[in-house]
């Protein structure tokens, strides 16, 4: 949850600071990193205390602009991950500076810092109490942050009194920040817990979902057992969780999991009870149910606020984020009737083309699911299927999930499967598959001849891992039905001699000795055989041979007699003391004589005594008892903050605890909704009509919510089933355009309000207005249209700022007026996640993408200042990858205001895309004043075609159309590899994805260099290493479906060069061919 934080500070300090700022600390960065070539040797040998001197000089100026640019080097040396420590002192003295970009670089220093340096931390606490009052929401929540960074018992009463205000704070984003300071105090001082939850009580009434996750993330680490204090908040939980962050949304899972589990009956008991009663009914006469009826129990009908919960949890199945999936998923397992769990199966199944850590915990828990429920994946057998690239802890998951999945009617397709595994050189992964197959001859008796007959195949194999297993298996399995499989322990016999694996060798033995009375012609010859070769033998060997002989000898002494005591006296001097202990005491046990004790009458009960059938079962037969979805499940042990999931209870409690009286807190700082509806109505009259009409309201909730609840059922499963035939091509495009419609809803922002003073009444009015929406949720239709009708009367400008509320109340950002930039720190951050999907699967290990070798300069006109009333705009391709989307070109937007009045409201509007194509917009720019240019990014999937992206650039008064027309050379990234893989991938793309000309150039264009140039500055292409200095090969990758693009060019005599393109996207490749032709050939 710490690093949900972060990320969450982290992005809207992205917005507070502006994206300037981050791109001009990215430059700097880079400027240190590439700058110091000169002087690194010297670096290497001067002294540490002077190697940021210059820092220390220019941090102690009077120059705010020195100071500034020391906190970007600062904070970009912290972000590369080196100790700035050493500059605290420096930093420290200037908490106090009146400069409000340099006050934030200041504090996310001090947030880093602060527990190491506490003493000199302590000597600004003043400080901080000050900026708590600062009118910055940015400056309080940072504040407040560096404060409950300072682990020191004596300011613990600072920092309560910091909390309480900060959680009466007009700024969601600071109360959030409170929110997660009360973890921090809990953890420094626990006496604080009684404070701490009233704090959190009051936190949980909060209408903003930027608070409710990092909330009841600390109610979970404060007081989880206070369950009393979620009934009042349960509903409104359930309709904001929709909109709550990734991360907050998986804590708010897991708490309303636990909640509902001690709140509401269990839908699997009720379900079995009712199915008795029906076959009691079905049997039992009229009289016998008329005497009964009064003794029967009520059909189970499910609460309203637990249909409330499966309702609002069902849409984050979409989610982009696998943790939120996988608490839907946990949550339905727990909650769901079992007729309703399996809407999950199909976006775990999703998950599975997620990283492998992903996979890991997806498949883990989807393990346990399918040996209680294995019809829920069935139809999802083929997603299960084993891939040679697959890790070996992936692979066993898989097949273990696949073994659960068998029945009759998949058994021969999974069979045919595990034939395959069988063969890997993963020999952890082919041992498994043999157990895997020995599980299936088990659980389907049909089978078992068949898999049984493989398993002796597989003794002859020449891996000993293989046979050793195998003969395990075999053996359990003989085990089980003896009697009936007497004719494979006679070729197991004959298989004997050509067998040299001595664990094999051992367990043919055993097998032999275990069932000689079923083989009684076979075993004394068998005897016969390894005792000729008994001094050869491995000791393991060795030591089944004394067991064989032994147990041949109390059954049949007439055929082994002799050749046991020949057996006997060879195996007495042999040379290892283990096989010279078991002989003497296998000789007084079997051989009667004088010395022989009472023991050796018990012999043949000893050694021939029935041994008990090894039971095969999944290893995740007992996970059940742990949650699904938490950390105890994947380890299978109970980790160190488990909570227990609780038990149903067994009478229903009180559900009127959850209803909640409509209160409007914060009546007199805004115009009361009463007047709206009509001043005649008293405080007291208004008082008792709201209860009165709650109650008919509460009473008119439970049927018709049945009702409702009944039909989104049918609906839910018929629009399950429809999804079911989607292609995934079309489930990617939907969660593409899901992301961009919550984006756009994201970018539209209202207008700013003239005064301070309005903007509160505003944001506080819109609170209200949400509170009425949320509870109007669970309400009859009746009421909910009354409210609609009496919401129609406020003003325009107060439902426009109903958004703001719900995701940040940004009215102090407004300060810091920076170009917006694409943060060129934040691309580099992400670019390993990007680019994991970006690499082809099969030849990941020697095909990767690189970062560009040539970034050419060259922009486009998007709006000319002319046909834009004074705005310009002009765009070029940056030519990294893009941080919305993998598959989308990232484009970069210079925005120039030319008039002398402001522009406003500049924002992408009405889109005309080709079929297939997708755009991520850029955040919307409020005001734009004359001669100032901002940069903006953008992102667009041109689905590997040239076409234009079209659409429509909007101020507040005018909208002009314009479109993106890409190269070709930008449609593609570069990607690093060798020349033997580059002439092997070009050898599988050749006649019709194979592109060539003649070019004929001057001859100093000829060269390797000028060649090398002017194909890097047309195409976003890397080098690949030539042994020849007169071919130059050059590879890429398109953007949106990864296809190879393999350039190479020849050059030969007399200035002439042979151009060849080879790819599978055929229309890339002539458009390429000839932009290359026209480029080599120019002078």
């Amino acid at each position: 949850m710490m690093a949900s934080n972060n990320v969450s500070y982290n992005d809207q300090g992205d917005r507070g600071l502006g994206s300037g700022e981050s791109t001009e600390l990215g430059q700097e960065a880079t400027a240190m990193t590439s700058g110091g070539g000169a002087g690194a040797g010297f670096r290497l040998f001067s002294a540490d205390y002077k190697k940021n001197e210059d820092l220390h000089q220019m941090l102690e100026s009077n120059k705010d602009s020195l100071k500034l640019e020391a906190m970007k080097r600062v904070v970009g040396m912290i972000a590369k991950g080196k100790n700035a420590s050493e500059l605290f002192p420096a930093v420290v003295k200037n908490v106090a500076s009146k400069n409000i970009e340099l006050k934030k670089l200041v504090y996310v220093y001090l947030v880093r810092y602060a527990e190491e340096q506490q003493d000199l931390a302590l000597l600004s606490i003043s400080t901080f109490q000050r900026a708590l009052k600062d009118p910055n929401q940015l400056i309080r929540a940072s504040a407040l942050r560096v404060l409950s960074s300072i682990r020191v018992s004596i300011i613990v009463p600072i920092m309560m009194l910091s909390i309480k205000e900060a959680a009466s704070d007009l700024s969601p984003y600071v109360r959030k920040t409170a929110a997660h300071a009360i973890q921090k105090l809990y953890s420094l001082d626990a006496e604080q817990k009684e404070p701490l939850v009233e704090i959190i009580e009051k936190l949980l009434k909060d209408k903003s979902t930027l608070v409710a996750g990092s909330v009841v993330m600390s109610f979970e680490e404060v007081c989880p057992e206070r369950i009393d204090l979620i009934h009042k908040n349960y509903r409104k939980l359930c309709n904001l969780l929709v909109d709550v962050e990734e991360w907050g949304q998986v804590v708010i899972i897991n708490m309303l999991t636990r909640y509902a589990r001690t709140q509401f009956l269990s839908p699997w008991k009720e379900e079995q009870l009712l199915d008795e009663n029906n076959e009691k009914a079905f049997y039992d006469s009229d009289e016998d149910q008329s005497k009964s009826g009064g003794a029967a129990k009520k059909p189970y009908v499910m609460d309203p606020d637990h249909r409330l919960l499966l309702r609002n949890t069902k849409p984050l199945l979409q989610s982009r984020n696998a943790a939120v999936v996988m608490g839907v998923a946990q949550l339905y397992w727990h909650l769901a009737p079992k007729a309703e769990i399996n809407i999950v199966a199909k976006s775990l199944v999703r998950l599975l083309r997620s990283h492998r850590e992903v996979q890991y915990i997806v498949l883990q828990n989807v393990a346990t699911m399918s040996i209680q429920k294995k019809g829920m994946f069935e139809p999802y057998l083929k997603s299960f299927y084993v891939r040679s690239t697959d890790p070996t802890q992936i692979k066993i998951l898989k097949l273990e999930i696949l073994t659960s999945l068998t029945n009759e009617t998949n058994i021969s397709v999974v069979l045919r499967e595990f034939q395959t595994y069988v063969k890997s050189q993963d020999k952890q992964f082919a041992a498994a598959a043999i157990q895997a197959i020995g599980r299936c001859a088990t659980n389907i008796s049909e089978v078992t001849d068949t898999c049984l007959n493989g398993l002796v195949y597989l003794l002859s194999n020449r891996d000993e891992n293989v046979v050793a297993e195998s003969v395990v298996v075999i053996k359990k399995l003989l085990q089980t039905q003896p009697s009936q499989h007497s004719e494979i322990i006679k070729h197991m016999a004959k298989l004997l001699d050509n067998i040299t694996v001595p664990m094999a060798r051992a367990s043919i033995l055993w097998l032999i000795g275990e069932y000689c009375e079923r083989v009684p012609k076979i075993a004394p010859d068998v005897l016969r055989k390894v005792a000729k070769s008994f001094t050869s033998e491995e000791e393991i060997v060795k030591l089944q041979i004394l067991n064989l002989g032994a147990k041949l000898y109390l059954t049949n002494p007439k055929q082994t007699k002799l050749l046991m005591q020949y057996i006997l006296n060879v195996a007495k001097y042999d040379q290892n003391y283990d096989i010279r202990d078991r002989t003497r005491f296998i000789k007084q046990l079997i051989v009667p004589n004088e010395k022989s004790g009472a023991l050796s009458k018990y012999a043949k009960k000893i050694f021939l005594v029935q041994k008990p059938a090894p039971v095969l079962e999944s290893p995740f037969k007992d996970r059940d008892r742990f949650q699904l979805s938490t950390l105890s499940h994947t380890l299978n042990t109970k980790a160190n903050g488990y909570l227990e999931l609780p038990d149903w209870p067994q009478t229903a409690p009180d559900p009127s605890v959850r209803n909640v009286e409509v209160i409007q807190p914060v009546k007199e700082l805004v115009t009361p909704l009463g007047k709206l509806k009509g001043k005649k109505d008293s405080l007291g009259d208004k008082f008792y009509s709201d209860s009165e009409e709650q109650e008919e309201s509460s009473k008119g909730s439970e049927s018709s919510s049945e009702s409702d609840s009944k039909n989104e059922d049918s609906s839910e499963s018929s629009s399950e089933e429809s999804s079911d035939s989607d292609s995934e091509k079309e489930e990617k495009n939907e969660e593409s355009e899901n992301s961009d419609s919550e984006n756009n809803q994201a970018k539209t922002k209202p207008r700013k309000l003239n005064s301070a003073t309005s903007s509160e009444s505003e944001n506080s009015s819109s609170e209200d207005s949400s509170e009425s929406e949320s509870d109007s949720d669970s309400e009859p239709d009746r009421t909910v249209k009354q409210k609609k009708e009496e919401k129609s009367t406020v003003s325009v400008a107060q439902a426009a700022v109903k958004q703001d509320v719900l995701l940040l109340d940004l009215v102090d950002f407004s300060d810091v007026s920076t170009p917006v930039a694409l943060p060129k720190p934040v691309m580099a951050s992400r670019l390993a996640a990007d680019l994991e999907g970006l690499s082809l699967s099969s030849t990941t290990a020697v095909i990767e993408v690189t970062t560009p070798v040539f970034v050419p300069s060259k922009s486009y006109t998007l709006l000319h200042r002319m046909s834009g009333k004074g705005l310009g705009a002009q765009y070029h391709f940056p030519r990294q990858p893009c941080i919305y989307n993998s598959k989308m070109v990232s484009v970069q937007i210079i925005l120039t205001n030319s008039s002398d009045k402001e522009v406003r409201n500049i924002r992408i509007g009405e889109r005309k895309l080709a079929s297939g194509m997708q755009m991520h917009d850029f955040y919307e720019i409020e005001c734009l004043e004359p001669g100032i240019s901002k940069t903006v990014s953008m992102g667009i999937d041109f689905c590997d075609s040239t076409q234009a992206a079209n659409f429509q650039l909007c101020t507040f008064n005018d909208h002009f159309s314009v479109s993106v027309q890409p190269p070709v050379g930008e449609l593609l990234l570069p990607v690093t590899t060798s020349e033997k893989d580059f002439k092997k991938e070009q050898g599988k793309l050749t006649g019709m994805n194979e592109n060539s000309t003649a070019i004929t150039g001057s001859p100093q264009n000829s060269s390797g260099q000028a060649v090398v140039h002017k194909v890097v500055n047309m195409a976003n292409v890397g080098v690949v290493p030539s042994g020849q200095d007169n071919i130059h090969r050059f590879a890429a990758k398109t953007v949106n479906s990864g296809a190879l693009v393999l350039i190479t060019i020849e050059v030969k005599e007399g200035s002439t060069m042979q151009l060849s393109i080879n790819t599978e996207k055929s229309v890339i490749g002539s458009v390429l061919l000839r932009e290359l032709k026209s480029v080599l050939s120019q002078e």
